[in-house]
């Protein structure tokens, strides 16, 4: 039975020093548990780790109280989604975020519905995961070392401002960074839209706020309208309380809406409505939301021939491509494809606890 916890969070800490967080990570790869474990000690967290959800119910029935729980949905035996469900029945107010290299809408949906609080799919970057954390209120255990704001020469988008696109890209972005202008990302599947959006709001005054992802596409038009908006107890089968939406949880920050060509023209209204007004209504709900959210969104999709072809608003493409970025695809970036490649080689030997290897 793998059942492990640290106290690193309290080495050199005074009697009066103010409790860590607690995390319960289970999942049960060996190497993932550890790699995890590090990721939240160098964050000021206490750590307990299982490998099987069946004894992560067992450690927590038997007084394990975590602050939240980071949950691996493919395991054999009792599986995530299984574990997610046993869990909030027992402990509604826990909250889990789920990982997994799946990432099937059907199984986001499905973990949704069970009551995660968010998703994440491995490989993450450290930031998705801190961002995560910011929105549960655990923000003030991340790394102090390295600060909240991550500078053009550091971490893992870094590599990708070598071509002469991406730097005019780069200079683009800082000469907007004190501004609240909306952000229109476009170009082909796989060039790096959400790494230029993370830059968009590292650089700017939102920096240290919430920034938060939405993938349009991977969720049905009812699902999506509540995971943007939140909804209030009562408003569907199984709306056991009031949650808050996307926007509700980017507040002061940055919402990156990804595939914005797949939202369907309802939601694009309700949209345009926090474009224009910067508040919105809870589904099932009848109170205005107040919220100060930048929008950048991104699209491998023409918004342009949508709009001619009548399934993108007008109006609101133009409430959104204030500022346009186009980037070009990595086949005319050839320069940036060694240290792409000397990137991920790092990040999934870290990743997997395996030493690094060059390259012939």
């Amino acid at each position: 039975m793998a059942v492990a916890n640290t106290n690193a969070a309290y080495r050199g800490a005074g009697e009066d020093a103010a409790p860590s967080p607690r995390v319960l990570i289970i999942d049960d790869a060996e190497g993932m548990r550890a790699y995890l474990t590090a990721l939240f000690e160098s964050r000021g967290f206490e750590v307990d780790t299982c490998d099987d959800g069946s004894r992560a119910v067992t450690l927590l029935e038997s007084g394990a109280d975590p602050d939240v729980v980071l949950l691996d949905v493919m395991m054999p035996g009792q599986d995530g989604l299984t574990t997610l469900a046993r869990i909030r029945e027992a402990w509604p107010e826990l909250p889990v975020l789920m990982v997994s290299v799946v990432g099937k809408a059907t199984t986001i949906v499905e973990a949704m519905r069970l009551g995660a609080e968010d998703y994440l799919t491995k490989p993450f970057e450290e930031s998705e995961l801190d961002d995560a954390l910011d929105r549960l209120g655990l923000h003030s255990a991340r790394t102090r070392s390295s600060g909240h704001v991550r500078s053009a020469s550091a971490g893992p988008g870094q590599t990708v401002w070598v071509s002469a696109a991406m730097r005019e890209i780069r200079s683009v972005i800082e000469q907007i960074g004190d501004t609240d202008v909306t952000v229109l990302i476009q170009g082909e599947s796989g060039v790096g839209k959400e790494v230029v959006a993370r830059e968009v709001h590292a650089v700017s005054s939102r920096a240290n706020k919430p920034f938060v992802k939405v993938n349009c596409a991977a969720l049905p038009t009812e699902l999506l309208e509540s995971e943007l908006f939140g909804y209030e107890k009562g408003a569907f089968t199984g709306a056991n309380g009031r949650k808050q939406g996307k926007f509700e949880q980017a507040d002061g920050g940055t919402i990156f809406l990804d595939e914005i060509g797949e939202m369907s023209p309802s939601l694009q209204a309700k949209l345009l409505q926090v474009l224009q007004d910067a508040e919105f209504t809870r589904l099932g709900g009848n109170r205005e939301v107040h919220v100060d959210v930048r929008v950048v969104c991104a699209t491998n999709r023409s918004l342009v021939e949508m709009v001619s072809e009548g399934t993108f608003r007008e109006d609101l493409f133009f409430r959104l491509n204030v500022v346009a970025i186009e980037i070009p695809p990595l086949r005319e970036r050839r320069e940036e494809v060694p240290v792409l490649v000397e990137n991920f080689i790092m990040r999934y030997a870290a990743l997997y606890g395996r030493q690094p290897r060059g390259l012939s």
